[in-house]
């Protein structure tokens, strides 16, 4: 996935994480991230990551209640 695009898609996922209400550590634990690493672990996704997996994505948006389509 291009920079560009994967930044656009966690941009997305961030305005839908902001509209749920969640906390990072909550989603972290619903993407599967153990509760002393998930905060840490979307963090990173959100602030660190260029290049996020398909499977990150696909997780992120089934923890965030959405089709992997709404994110892309």
């Amino acid at each position: 996935m291009k920079t560009a695009t994967a930044k656009a898609v966690l941009a997305r996922a961030q305005k839908l994480l902001e509209k749920s209400g969640m906390t990072f550590d909550e989603l972290g634990v619903k993407m599967g991230y153990e509760s002393g690493t998930a905060r840490r672990a979307v963090w990173q996704l959100f602030n660190k990551t260029p290049d996020p997996r398909f499977s990150t994505l696909v997780r992120l948006a089934g923890a965030l209640g959405v089709e992997l389509k709404d994110l892309l």
